[in-house]
């Protein structure tokens, strides 16, 4: 079995490429510090504990397994913490990339797929999102991640570097097996936080509801986590096959509005979520949905849950046996 060094693959995001990557045969070696990750999500393969500062342990690391790509999942994203502490974001998001890069470069490891985001768009005027849109992040966290996502071009330019950057958009859902998580702290995902308010009977804030949409509430493109690691999986043999370097949108290309979440989620759980509704917040716009064509068509990805019931519903069954 080729191993996959996978960065930050102890969380949630993380964790579901690795049991996509397991079930397509590959070994994920996983490398987390465990500032936000959970080493008991780590089921797949070898664990190896370290920062990505640390230039010797991913040097030890990378000597011992010999991988044949990186996935790179670590990074901090809550973006309203990049505001009020931007260094926390240069520093872990684009200086520990760059030590992860080099470290690559030593042990001679040419191919990366990276976990981007749709923050490095910024305020879009064009629907459905495209990848070739300008790139005007908002944010210190939006910006980390395109300063990456330059980087990754200008060392395949230099040095050979293979790279493939997927942007994706709301990530949602879990493992409908069971065996993964989604344990954030703080949890600031609409899904969850909704399915926790059924749950316990807490109030759920909709900010905002007098968008220009059909219900007046905001509207995103959810994304199955389990579709997002499908097509991390399938970027390794899209770079092992000879596929140019490349950005990737991941998305449904349809949106959904806060009021549906909590349909879906009342529905899932049998209980009404309470509401309160507060005023828009700064910065979030109405709607913001993206084409997935891109990775259709190169990866030949298609999206497995496509059905907001259907994702809220492999959410729910795991945070209703985990939560109280």
């Amino acid at each position: 079995m080729s191993n996959v060094l996978v960065v930050g693959g102890a969380g949630y995001i993380g964790s579901h490429a690795c049991k996509a990557l397991h079930k397509a045969g590959y070994t994920p070696v996983v490398y987390d510090n465990l500032v936000y990750g959970h080493e008991d999500a780590v089921k797949w393969g070898p664990f190896e504990k370290g920062d990505l500062l640390d230039a010797a342990r991913l040097d030890e690391v990378l000597t011992r397994y010999k991988p044949i790509c990186v996935m790179h999942f670590a990074a901090f994203a809550y973006v309203g913490e990049s505001v009020t502490d931007p260094s926390k974001y240069y520093g872990n998001n684009i200086t520990g990339s760059l030590s992860l890069l080099d470290a690559m470069r030593r042990n001679g490891v040419d191919t990366i797929v990276f976990s981007s985001t749709c923050a490095t768009y910024g305020e879009v005027d064009t629907l459905p999102i495209i990848e070739t849109l300008p790139q005007n992040p908002v944010s210190p966290y939006g910006y980390s991640k395109l300063v990456v996502e330059n980087a990754l071009r200008d060392y395949g330019h230099a040095y050979g570097l293979k790279w493939v950057a997927m942007r994706y958009f709301n990530a949602a859902g879990l493992d409908p097996d069971g065996d993964l998580g989604e344990r954030h702290d703080p949890e600031t995902h609409a899904i969850p936080l909704a399915l926790l308010a059924a749950m316990r009977q807490t109030e759920f804030n909709v900010f905002g509801t007098d968008y220009d949409t059909p219900d007046g509430t905001a509207i995103r493109d959810y994304i199955h986590v389990c579709d997002l690691a499908d097509a991390h999986v399938r970027a390794i043999a899209y770079l092992q096959n000879g596929g140019e370097s490349t950005a990737f949108n991941l998305a449904t290309g349809r949106g959904t509005s806060v009021k549906e979440i909590l349909s879906a989620v009342e529905k899932a759980v049998g209980s009404p979520v309470p509401v309160k509704y507060a005023p828009r917040r700064a910065g979030d716009a109405p709607i913001l949905y993206a084409t997935g064509e891109k990775a259709r068509a190169l990866l030949g990805w298609v999206p497995e849950y496509t059905d907001i019931d259907l994702i809220v519903k492999t959410a729910a069954d795991w945070f209703r046996r985990h939560h109280n």
